[in-house]
């Protein structure tokens, strides 16, 4: 579960984030900011569903999982494709997460 509430999290967050990068870089209608805030919105509410008893923990390891979406987003949405190192860089980026995440704790 909590690995579909971070992939979630990610797509509202890059969503978003890309609203605005489409008003202010892609020359698109200022109208984009409302489903930006929307999925912002979203984005905050979906990390308060990960199962931690810190939102700094949840909120780091959210961290490799949102750079991982990124690399995703890059490849989806803007046809580049990622190369050796975003895919390793990726793979470090998950394997922290789940360190931080699900490593024992005294």
């Amino acid at each position: 579960m909590t690995l579909l509430v971070y992939a979630g999290a990610a797509l509202a967050e890059i969503a978003g984030c890309f609203a605005f990068w489409a008003w202010l870089r892609l020359d698109k209608t200022p109208w984009w900011i409302v489903p930006g805030m929307g999925s912002l919105a979203l984005f905050a509410s979906l990390l308060t569903l990960v199962p931690s008893d810190a939102a700094g923990r949840a909120y780091a390891a959210y961290g490799g999982v949102y750079i991982v979406a990124s690399i995703l987003w890059l490849w989806i949405a803007e046809g580049a494709r990622p190369d050796r190192w975003d895919i390793a860089g990726g793979a470090v980026c998950l394997a922290g997460a789940a360190l931080i995440l699900f490593g024992p704790r005294a």
